[in-house]
């Protein structure tokens, strides 16, 4: 009689073969490989993601205790810890990064029609970073300070259900703005971002490729003022201004106009002087587009606490993208899920019920 199938592999049908087996090829993931396939190390790495996994001797163990669902789970080659440490060392990361994108597409696809804090048709980016500490001794490449290693995550969030769309992967010393320099830049987007990426010749990109930015300035700012605009300020603005740079550098770095919004947040206090280069929407409307840059702060902390994503199974550079990128298929995998209402649960419940039933037959 049949009693269903196992939630591991229909996780794992989720995965579209076709694009997947494109990936593999495309980088030359099983050139030479005999019996432990790309599938089957994405699927061991995705299930110590997903049941939160110590190390790869974790992994080993917990997959032989249960060797007699592995293969109706999806798995064709028995797992050891010394072959999985060998595949994450030397394929090619860039298989997990396409993979992503290919699911990335996906989950975008099914959040289009989502309505966002800002009552807006046009998409909406936060564009931030995360740094994760390492061990310097482990991780030799990946200096930061002189006795201190780390990596950094340059991140690019969709606003519309929080979906990655960039990810870069540094070591720690890395300054974020050199990371604009990689952003794909979509024309009518917004793009809301800290104080950390102001560079008005990076910014004027955005000019240029007549796409939005909402950033937050910093205090020694040389400007000169064209026009003042109207505000309510029992919203909290405080000025709307027109301006133009006026700093030796800046002002050819960014010789067109500005527009410099000034806000008190009347709950907490809290004053911003925001920058931005759209000129139609309402001064408070661009307030609220910079208190939704936090959903990308949101992100780093609920892939830190949920995902193994802060200590890592192989201490090579192609080892460490190799995790971070499988676990970034693995959240979007548990973002396609809650909205398809496969499990009626916020994405946190969802992982949590997933490492509970993950060998469980359900029909």
């Amino acid at each position: 009689m049949y009693d269903g199938q196992i939630v591991f592999c229909q996780l794992m049908e989720r995965i579209p073969r076709r694009p997947f087996d494109t990936c593999v090829r495309r980088y030359r993931g099983e050139r030479r490989v005999r019996r432990f396939s790309c599938r089957d190390q994405f699927l061991a790495m995705a299930f110590a993601q997903l049941t939160y996994r110590e190390s790869l001797r974790d992994i080993e163990v917990c997959l032989r205790t249960m060797e007699s669902k592995l293969y109706h789970a999806g798995f064709r080659s028995r797992v050891s810890r010394s072959t999985l440490a060998d595949a994450n060392e030397q394929r090619d990361w860039r298989i997990w990064a396409d993979l992503a994108s290919v699911l990335i597409e996906r989950a975008r696809k099914l959040y289009a029609s989502d309505a966002m804090s800002v009552d807006l048709e046009q998409t909406v980016y936060a564009f931030d970073s995360t740094t994760i500490d390492l061990c310097l001794s482990l991780f030799p490449w990946a200096i930061f300070r002189k006795r201190k290693g780390a990596i950094k995550l340059h991140t690019l969030i969709d606003l519309r259900g929080n979906i990655p769309c960039f990810i870069r992967v540094t070591h720690g010393k890395v300054h974020d703005v050199k990371a604009m320099d990689h952003l794909p830049i979509e024309p009518g987007a917004y793009y809301v971002m800290d104080r950390g990426y102001v560079d008005f010749a990076r910014l004027h990109h955005f000019e240029r490729a007549k796409s939005f930015f909402v950033i937050r300035t910093k205090k020694n700012m040389n400007f000169a003022v064209r026009e003042s605009r109207k505000v309510n300020k029992t919203t909290g603005l405080r000025c709307d201004q027109v301006i133009v740079l006026s700093g030796t550098k800046s002002s050819k770095d960014y010789p067109d106009r500005l527009r410099r919004i000034r806000y008190t947040d009347p709950d907490i206090g809290n004053r911003l002087v925001l920058l931005t280069n759209c000129f139609t929407l309402d001064a408070i409307t661009i307030t609220q587009l910079y208190k939704a840059r936090w959903q990308v702060e949101l992100f780093f902390k609920w892939i830190k606490q949920n995902l193994r994503i802060k200590t890592f199974y192989g201490t090579s550079p192609n080892a460490v993208k190799t995790q971070i990128w499988i676990a970034m298929c693995v959240y979007v995998l548990v973002v396609i899920i809650a909205k398809e209402r496969v499990i009626t649960r916020n994405p946190s419940q969802i992982l949590q019920i997933l490492g509970i039933m993950l060998f469980e037959k359900v029909g």
